[in-house]
């Protein structure tokens, strides 16, 4: 059985990872909404991924004998002024989220809950890589996307990007 404190921020989590997919959206209309299909499919997807983190913090939460309460998902408020703002909102929610699931981590281990422990390694390890994702095609978007050449070239290759589901068995 899951402590009342771990499993109030595993169920608070669903929300915020449905908002995180939200907010994806958002990103990827804006990119749509200027010709650049490739960036707003690289968001999409990472919309996919989201949404699918939270359908695993809920898969969890059932398995663990909990029936998660759902909040209301907020609506993406952020204006965007260049094409490199949703880039650089990208990284640093990807930042925020990361702060999350280590307070989840530091919680779980305070109760000794060894089971969502290792529930959350799998995330932890997956927020180290959604940070470099989201500093790389930053770092890459200030090399390149000056030139119209560059910025093509980088929509191209973001058009280029597929899903795949995450292999996390619960």
């Amino acid at each position: 059985m899951l402590k009342k404190e771990v499993a109030a921020l595993l169920e608070q989590q669903i929300n915020k990872e449905f908002y995180s997919a939200y907010l994806y959206l958002d990103m990827s209309n804006y990119y749509y909404g200027k010709n650049l299909d490739g960036f707003g499919n690289w968001f999409k997807i990472q919309a996919q991924e989201e949404r699918d983190h939270a359908m695993l913090f809920l898969t969890y939460l059932q398995n663990n004998g909990e029936c998660p309460k759902l909040g209301a998902i907020d609506a993406p408020d952020k204006v965007y002024e260049s094409f490199r703002d949703p880039l650089a909102a990208a990284l640093a929610h990807e930042e925020y989220v990361t702060s999350l699931i280590n307070a989840i981590y530091a919680e779980a281990m305070k109760a000794n809950d060894f089971r969502t422990l290792q529930f959350l390694d799998w995330f932890v390890k997956e927020q180290g890589e959604e940070e470099k994702n989201a500093s790389d095609l930053l770092g890459r978007f200030d090399l390149f996307a000056s030139d119209v050449k560059g910025l093509y070239a980088l929509d191209s290759e973001m058009g280029a990007r597929t899903y795949t589901a995450p292999s996390l068995t619960l």
